[in-house]
């Protein structure tokens, strides 16, 4: 029993001396950091995104331009001020490449994607795919996109007819899934003839979020290298599976029937047939561009429109100018019509800063890398965590910051916005390689429904909105709104 008591009490003495250390790794930088506990470090009880967020806020109260915090024990260094943060994304590229996310290609091939690769596999890949997000790739797709909005714009009348209450993500989701399944995969999903389509279902699923499944995708980013011994994935088999077959299929049919279409899926049957992808390769990219451009568009469009239905004088002055642009194009919708609507862009400029479609990003240090201006060293290896909802709602760089304000990006204005401090795609040369693609659509469908509608908020919507799990913002209890014709 002495032998017993006296192991138990070494084994912990020396575990409660690992953690001490562990949790001295910032201070021996000389980084300023918070009170992080065994065993979560500085994780709370809140939704992700409001937990970093509070953290970069604890960080700017103390005038620090850094930090290192704890996820379990793991350090994060999490930057606060605006140069450090251009320079991780931009000017030393080199030190920051991969974002080092948790992926197990292994195991799930679909993963092997652009957006989780890493190092020459990364670049490569980037280099490959980036001529199909060209303004002349995106002008071929502009009608596609259009057409997807028809039946969006039915629905609501049909709605209004009957008095419903409209379900703002579900109702636009049905909008994004018809445009990446037209886009991405030339498929005509029709959902809204068939909300309940295989599309819309497996969309649901991969976004689906849950207090364990945040959990979990926390301790995947803290302990890659356990994870991948216990062979964890991070999309459910059945999804794999089905985009599988979805790819492989449209795969088949095009080149056995020499079809040729200016989508997504062309470009990427073309590096296959020059031997530059292979078949696994071809559905993990159009894979991870169906993630990309379904839910966060919908989630964009739910916020703005909420926005809107909320701030009546803003939505009656887009109204105004979209009107006012159509009119010169005989009331047509054309490519070029976009660039012309200035306010319009302001909106969803504002609408992506208040609600930043990725709340985080996440970068890895790739070789040591010395602070400019410090005498700190990051160490190869050590992960990065980078808050956007924390600037852009910081009131030294955008005052009054829950104040929904699309003058903020006027052409007067924008140009006293510090680089560094609006980040909703990234930056750098990780930055969202379709973010020309999400903001085409987005206009498109704000452009179809404010010319005919005009969005109040339901008492059902919870105010002021909040932001819900998961690091793709999501809406806390949904939004609703009521709508009549313009």
């Amino acid at each position: 029993m002495y032998v017993l008591i006296t192991l138990l009490i070494v084994l912990f003495a020396t575990f409660y001396t690992f953690i001490k250390r562990r949790y001295s790794y910032w201070e021996k930088l000389k980084i300023p950091t918070l009170n992080p506990s065994f065993p979560f470090g500085d994780l709370k009880s809140v939704p992700p995104p409001i937990q970093f967020e509070n953290i970069y806020k604890e960080f700017k109260k103390k005038g620090v331009k850094h930090g290192g915090i704890f996820l379990f024990t793991s350090p994060q260094y999490f930057p606060i001020d605006p140069e450090i943060i251009r320079n991780i994304f931009v000017r030393d590229f080199a030190h920051f490449t991969d974002r080092g996310l948790f992926h197990n290609i292994k195991d799930q091939p679909i993963m092997g994607n652009l957006f989780f690769l890493e190092g020459t596999k990364w670049k490569n890949l980037r280099a490959k795919l980036t001529p199909t997000f060209t303004s002349g790739k995106m002008k071929m797709m502009f009608n596609t996109m259009l057409e997807c909005s028809y039946p969006l714009k039915d629905r609501i009348e049909e709605l209004i007819k009957t008095g419903e209450v409209i379900d703002a993500k579900e109702i636009l989701a049905l909008f994004t899934t018809d445009v990446i399944g037209s886009c991405a995969f030339g498929i005509d999903c029709n959902s809204f003839k068939n909300p309940n389509s295989k599309f819309r279902d497996y969309g649901r699923k991969i976004f689906h979020e849950t207090p364990f499944k945040a959990i979990k995708g926390i301790f995947q980013h803290v302990f890659p290298g356990f994870a991948k011994k216990l062979r964890f994935i991070l999309i459910a088999k059945d999804i794999e599976l089905f985009f599988n077959k979805i790819v492989t299929d449209t795969y088949l049919y095009r080149t056995e029937n020499d079809v040729v279409r200016n989508d997504f899926m062309q470009l990427l049957i073309e590096l296959k047939k020059d031997l530059t992808l292979s078949m696994d390769e071809v559905i993990a990219q159009a894979f991870i561009f169906f993630i990309a451009g379904f839910d966060t568009t919908a989630t964009l469009l739910t916020f703005c429109l909420s926005e809107l239905g909320l701030n009546k004088e803003i939505q009656n002055k887009l109204r105004n100018e979209i009107k006012i642009v159509l009119n010169r194009n005989n009331g047509e919708l054309r490519y070029e019509s976009l660039k012309e609507m200035r306010y319009l862009d302001q909106v969803v400029l504002e609408t992506m800063r208040k609600y930043p479609p990725l709340t985080i990003f996440n970068r890895i240090c790739t070789e040591d890398y010395r602070i400019p201006g410090s005498d700190v060293t990051l160490e190869k290896g050590v992960q990065v965590l980078i808050s956007s909802l924390g600037l852009h709602r910081d009131p030294d760089f955008f005052p009054d910051p829950l104040r929904f304000d699309p003058d903020r990006f006027s052409d007067e204005n924008k140009k006293d916005i510090i680089p560094g401090t609006f980040i909703p795609f990234g930056d750098g040369p990780r930055i969202c390689i379709g973010s020309r693609f999400g903001l085409m659509e987005t206009k498109i469908c704000l452009v179809t429904l404010l010319k005919n509608f005009d969005f109040s908020v339901n008492e059902k919507t919870k105010t002021p909105l909040e932001i819900g799990l998961g690091f793709i913002t999501t809406v806390k209890g949904g939004v609703w709104l009521d709508a009549k014709k313009v």
